[in-house]
């Protein structure tokens, strides 16, 4: 019976503390909690309407200075290219939305767009390396020598920036016929794309970066790959420059691994601002830095010295590349 009455009295005080609290819950503590809580959303509300605010106001900011370089694009650029003529090469994932762009700034400049080459995929994919070095050693013109040590791509490289560009004015515009048959190998091969007429020598190179890093284990190969491309034409140009978004200087991008890479470094320029229309007036600015034999890393990225070339008075030609 004691043990019953024990149990029972333990039973009732259970659920008379139940009770007890569910009240309490209820009455005395869900005001303060609840007004808590809706302080909480609010202030949390405002905080992001305020951010919303000013992504808005960042938004339109950037849209009016866009606008307004570009409107102003043909001022600005105007005669930096004159009498030169320009090629630009394209790396595998080179964004195709920004060709027209890249062709009409060049020409607002009052330079001769040649044409354009793209390389494939196949071209930097590191089990074709001794095809393309095969290629470069049967195409190229009598008398090239090849530096001591250079990869497959420098010797590739430097065959096709035989065909591409040439550091003579008066060359220019015309077919360097001792390496006629390279672009139209290269392309048969599957290891270049072409259009318009980039046979026709140019004095300046663009070599627009992919639009996202290369990935997986051959990404430093595939980088190099193009690294050495940019190199090469600009030793055969009066100047080249390596352009694309700011993808392209942050970690695994090409011009992050050029800014990398030493010697290229020094003498090829950089933009990784392509897709704005800024970043393409400060294209040209680098073009006309390289034919006067300077060479800078401009834009946003880490590796940038300055968003563009400091004015400087007209160039005169260069004896060899940017």
């Amino acid at each position: 019976m004691i043990d019953f009455r024990y149990h029972l009295v333990s039973i009732v005080a259970i659920f008379l503390a139940l009770t007890v609290g569910i009240v309490l819950g209820s009455t005395v503590l869900q005001e303060p909690i609840i007004n808590s809580a809706q302080a909480t959303a609010e202030s949390i509300k405002k905080v992001n309407q305020d951010q919303r605010d000013q992504i808005s106001a960042l938004q339109a900011r950037e849209e009016g200075n866009s606008a307004f370089v570009a409107n102003a694009a043909a001022e600005l650029v105007k005669g930096d290219l004159t009498a030169e003529h320009v090629v630009v090469v394209e790396a595998p994932g080179a964004p195709s939305g920004l060709r027209d762009q890249v062709r009409e700034m060049i020409e607002l400049a009052g330079g001769t767009y040649t044409g354009r080459v793209a390389l494939t995929e196949k071209f930097i994919a590191p089990e074709q390396a001794g095809v393309v070095e095969g290629l470069a050693a049967q195409l190229s013109p009598i008398g090239t020598v090849f530096p001591e040590g250079a990869t497959p791509y420098d010797k590739a490289g430097q065959v096709l920036a035989s065909a591409l560009v040439t550091t003579a004015s008066m060359q220019a515009g015309t077919v360097n016929t001792a390496a006629s048959s390279v672009l139209d190998v290269f392309q048969e091969g599957g290891f270049i794309s072409m259009s318009d007429d980039p046979a026709k020598r140019a004095t300046l190179a663009v070599v627009v970066a992919p639009s996202t890093p290369y990935e997986g284990d051959t990404a430093e190969a595939q980088n190099g790959a193009v690294v050495s491309v940019a190199g090469a034409l600009d030793n055969a140009a009066a100047g080249t420059v390596l352009a694309g978004t700011a993808t392209a200087s942050g970690t695994g991008g090409v011009i992050a691994a050029l800014l990398d890479s030493g010697d290229e470094a020094s003498q090829v320029s950089t933009v990784d601002t392509l897709d704005m229309p800024s970043g393409r007036v400060v294209l040209v600015y680098a073009l006309r830095e390289q034919h006067a034999g300077r060479a800078g890393a401009y834009g946003i990225g880490s590796g940038a010295t300055a968003f563009e070339p400091t004015p400087s008075a007209s160039p005169s030609p260069p004896a060899s590349g940017g």
